[in-house]
C-alpha cells in the first residue's frame, strides 16, 4: 500500500483489501474492513470498522470524502449494525454511511446520509443530498429523496442501465488512477 494511505489494525482486525482494488491517497481504513475485487475507494475517504464490520463488494465505488462507519452491539441489538455494501454499488462524493446495508447495484447520491438499520435494496436509489433516517428501506427500483427521505417514484430501465454505466466507468477510471500513481 502507498505511504499516503493509512491502513490500521484495530481490536485484532486488519483490513482485507483485494489486490485489484484501488485505494486513493489520503484514505484511512481501520479495523474489520473488507474491500472486494475492482472496488475503488477515492481520495480522502474514511472507512472505520472499529466497533463492527464494513464490507465493500466487487466493483463498488466509494467516492471522494465519504465516511463509512458502523455501530456496536448492545442489549437491544446484539449484532449491532455493520455496514454492508454489495457488488456494483455507486456511492457518491461526501456520503455518510452508518450501520446500513446497500444491496447489489444500489445507488447513494452525493452528500447523502444513510443511518443505522437502513436498507437500500438492489437497484434502489437515494437521491443527492437525502437523509435516510434509521430503519428505512428503499425497495428495488425505487428512488427516494429529501430530508428526511421519502419515496419519489419508480426507476425506469434506462435509469438502471445508466447506473451500471457509472459502475463500469468507475472501474476503468480506478485502473487509470492506479496506473498513474504507480
Amino acid at each position: 500500500m502507498r505511504p499516503d494511505v493509512t491502513i490500521l489494525s484495530f481490536g485484532g482486525q486488519t483490513p482485507r483489501i483485494h489486490e485489484t482494488a484501488f485505494i486513493a491517497p489520503g484514505c484511512r481504513i481501520i479495523g474489520d474492513v473488507e474491500i472486494g475485487p475492482d472496488a475503488s475507494v477515492w481520495y480522502n475517504c474514511v472507512i472505520r470498522g472499529d466497533v463492527n464490520r464494513v464490507v465493500i463488494g466487487a466493483r463498488s465505488n466509494i467516492q471522494d470524502g465519504t465516511v463509512i462507519h458502523c455501530d456496536s452491539p448492545d442489549p437491544r441489538h446484539p449484532e449491532g449494525f455493520p455496514t454492508l455494501i454489495g457488488d456494483d454499488v455507486l456511492v457518491g462524493h461526501m456520503v455518510m454511511l452508518h450501520g446500513c446495508t446497500i444491496h447489489d447495484r444500489g445507488f447513494v447520491g452525493l452528500s447523502s446520509t444513510v443511518m443505522n438499520a437502513c436498507v437500500i435494496e438492489s437497484d434502489g436509489m437515494l437521491a443527492a443530498g437525502a437523509l435516510l433516517t434509521p430503519g428505512k428501506r428503499i425497495a428495488s427500483r425505487q428512488l427516494w429523496g429529501g430530508r428526511p427521505a421519502a419515496y419519489m417514484r419508480d426507476l425506469t430501465d434506462a435509469a438502471l442501465a445508466e447506473m451500471q454505466l457509472g459502475v463500469a466507468h468507475y472501474v476503468a477510471n480506478a485502473r487509470a488512477h492506479k496506473a498513474a500513481l504507480g
